[in-house]
């Protein structure tokens, strides 16, 4: 039987070459167009106590590209041969394979990589009891997990926001403390966990809260290049390297080896740098005029200052160091509203740094690729880290494009409620407009009855991998429910060996069935008709949908947006992880014409069967948001009657929200709400606010 003391080592491939990196790797020097993701992944390499680097941006921007990558370039490391968990020698303090003989022989290994799966669970990340030891032994012995195999190297999360929260604070906090304390199923160990915590994310599959933002070190926004230059120079490396791996790699070798001294030597100069006084005074200084919260700002800006410097062969701050450090640090910390993208206004940077000095001379780029060959085109790089420009709008990242004015529109109230524009002739289909929004306020929640399996989260009650113990299973897979298995081994019959202890089979073990909370796919049906748009109501459909978007980033849902109006309905929003991109496109959502009520329902219909295929466990809440009128197309009633009696017969959790407004109501979004089997809430209602107001009504009246 193992001892899992070689456990460890499966965690990492041994087909790596010997500067840490798998043969097919692509070269660090050689990714063009990254500037800013460069600078920040080697200032982190440089000083791991800066904290990590999370990586924000759309996909096919070579962000896993460069992570690993950079194992290639960071030096080798001496280690105690034999430890689990990559103790330097000499170094071996508190470690659970130790204490370690000062003269023990010493190895040499490369930097590791350690990539950490979506799907990994906490055991496996921060170790646990090794259970064919206990059971099979009746020993206690730990086993270790992924943050002692990435001890003085990478740990790698690829999609870090789609990873369980409470994965991603065991993470933040190893990274901050640069320890991993475990103390779980019997085992009390703690051991060094020295890592550099490199997360990626594409922002259109969800945020992370902004508590888990505050502790990454430095933040990068990253977006493909917009110049044809620079593209065409990424596909010709690109396609070089797909051609003959290793002949790419023999290029940019003398690149890389310089990169690799590079970083060695800033390594051991980063402890001789000094920060002056003036220095961290303008560091405070930039710190509050950006209004960030905390304390935690300042500290990150002070060591990625310094390690910029180490960088640069400086040995002393300056306010270039302190500029290269605040763009890294501050973006994802700045105060902002729920629904803005993090940046950093650049202007105001300079202004609250007061560069009165010229800058060094610039040094080379960390990912520029070396002086091209004869025949290269390639676009010339300076050596301050530029900043990416936005994909969409070639602007630089943090700076807010100018709003561009809203569509005003003459428009007239018909009697029956619908708009129609002045300019359009009778009989003619309302034209649209756009109503702003609101302020968005907090929504009393809505859940999703009985107990679902859907992946953890905040809103509705569910059998997760987190929260308390309801019960046991014989699943192999879960936390140990230890009770239970003894429970099991003492049913069996003889409950002793010849030692006269109870015997544990792997047959007897029981995992635990805890009962959380889920996220769940909430799917907003709104009416974008003119009768929303009578009597301002669009303004107050907007902000109760806002305030529901904001409640579903808050409990880690999914979301998705159907809209109406016309003749027809829209997925104006397939459902999505991302709820900033839902708000923009609500904030831009016209209104006018008849009321489609059929069609958005038939559409929500279709939308929530195809989410169920994709993932069955997530159930779903369709929010319908109308005053119930039906006006397009002959039966408008009677048919939309039928597609929610349909979707009620298809079991899927429903409520409407009330938009009827006025003295005389006519009833009808009530009467949907039966059809639908759902409740029925008017939009007024919707605050929680409301909540407490009418709860203190009827105490007042009681007394």
């Amino acid at each position: 039987m193992r001892d899992g003391s070689n456990d460890v080592e499966n965690d990492v491939p041994n087909d790596l070459d010997q500067h840490g990196s798998p043969p097919d790797t692509f070269p660090f020097s050689a990714v063009v167009g990254s500037d800013d993701l460069a600078l920040a992944l080697v200032l982190t390499a440089v000083s791991p106590e800066v904290g990590g680097v999370l990586v924000r941006g759309e996909k096919g921007t070579a962000k896993s590209t460069m992570v690993r990558g950079l194992a290639a370039v960071l030096p080798s490391q001496q280690v105690v041969e034999g430890c689990r968990f990559g103790c330097a020698p000499g170094d071996g303090a508190g470690c659970p394979d130790g204490p370690h003989d000062p003269h023990a022989e010493a190895g040499t290994r490369a930097a590791r990589l350690v990539e950490l799966p979506i799907g990994a669970t906490e055991d496996r990340v921060v170790g646990s009891l090794d259970l064919e030891r206990a059971l099979g032994r009746g020993e206690t012995a730990y086993q270790p997990g992924l943050l002692a195999a990435a001890n003085r190297g990478i740990l790698y999360v690829d999609e870090v926001n789609l990873l369980h929260d409470h994965l991603v604070d065991l993470l933040l906090d190893a990274a901050a403390m640069g320890r991993n304390t475990v103390e779980r199923d019997g085992v009390s160990v703690s051991h060094a966990a020295r890592i550099v915590l490199v997360g990626t994310m594409n922002p259109e599959e969800g945020e992370l809260r902004p508590q888990l933002l505050d502790r990454f070190g430095l933040t990068v926004e990253v977006a493909a290049p917009r110049e044809p230059a620079l593209r065409a120079e990424v596909v010709r490396r690109r396609l070089a390297f797909d051609a003959s791996p290793a002949a790419f790699a023999a290029r940019f070798e003398h690149d890389q080896e310089a990169l690799r001294a590079r970083i060695a030597d800033a390594r051991s100069r980063v402890g001789d740098v000094t920060l002056t006084d003036e220095m961290l005074t303008r560091i405070a200084v930039v710190c509050a005029g950006f209004e960030v919260d905390g304390l935690r700002a300042d500290i990150v800006t002070a060591r990625a200052a310094v390690a910029h410097a180490a960088w640069s062969g400086r040995t002393v701050v300056t306010v270039a160091d302190v500029r290269a450090a605040a763009r890294l640090a501050l973006p994802h910390r700045r105060r902002r509203n729920p629904f803005d993208s993090p940046g950093i206004d650049e202007d105001l940077l300079d202004e609250l740094l007061g560069d009165d000095q010229p800058d060094p001379e610039p040094e080379p780029d960390p990912g520029d690729g070396g002086e091209p060959e004869p025949g290269d085109d390639e676009p010339a790089h300076d050596g301050e880290a530029r900043p990416s420009t936005s994909s969409e709008t070639g602007r630089t990242h943090g700076q807010e494009s100018p709003r561009q004015p809203e569509p005003q529109r003459a428009e007239h109230e018909r009697g029956d409620g619908e708009t129609e524009s002045a300019e359009a002739p009778a009989g003619v289909a309302a034209a649209s407009g756009i109503s702003a929004a609101d302020e968005p306020y907090r929504a009393n929640m809505l859940r999703a009855k009985g107990i679902g399996q859907g992946d953890p989260g905040r809103r509705s009650a569910a059998l997760t991998s987190t929260g308390r113990r309801v019960g046991s299973t014989t699943a192999r897979t879960g936390p140990v429910h230890v009770p239970a298995t003894i429970r099991a081994a003492a049913g069996r019959g003889p409950t002793s060996d010849w030692s006269g202890r109870l015997r544990v089979l792997p047959g007897d073990l029981r995992r635990s069935v805890l009962q959380g909370r889920e996220s769940n796919l909430v799917l907003l049906c709104v009416d974008a008709s003119g009768s929303m748009a009578a009597r301002k109501r669009m303004e107050a459909v907007k902000s109760a949908v806002l305030s529901l978007l904001l409640d579903a980033y808050q409990r880690r849902d999914k979301v998705g947006l159907v809209t109406f109006r016309g003749s027809d309905a829209e997925l104006t929003l397939p459902p999505t992880g991302s709820v900033d991109i839902a708000a923009r496109r609500l904030r831009d959502l016209p209104h006018g014409g008849r009321t489609p009520l059929a069609e958005g329902l038939a559409t929500a219909y279709d939308t929530l069967r195809v989410e169920r295929l994709r993932d069955p466990n997530r159930r779903a809440l369709l929010v319908v948001v109308t005053d119930g009128r039906a006006t397009s197309g002959a039966d408008a009633l009677g048919r939309a009657a039928r597609v929610a009696t349909a979707l009620r017969g298809e079991g899927v959790e429903s409520v409407v929200l009330d938009c009827e407004s006025g003295r005389f109501r006519m009833g009808l979004a009530a009467r949907l709400a039966e059809h639908l089997g759902a409740d029925h809430l008017p939009v007024g209602d919707l605050a929680a606010s409301a909540i407490v107001r009418a709860a203190h009504a009827s105490r007042e009246r009681a007394a």
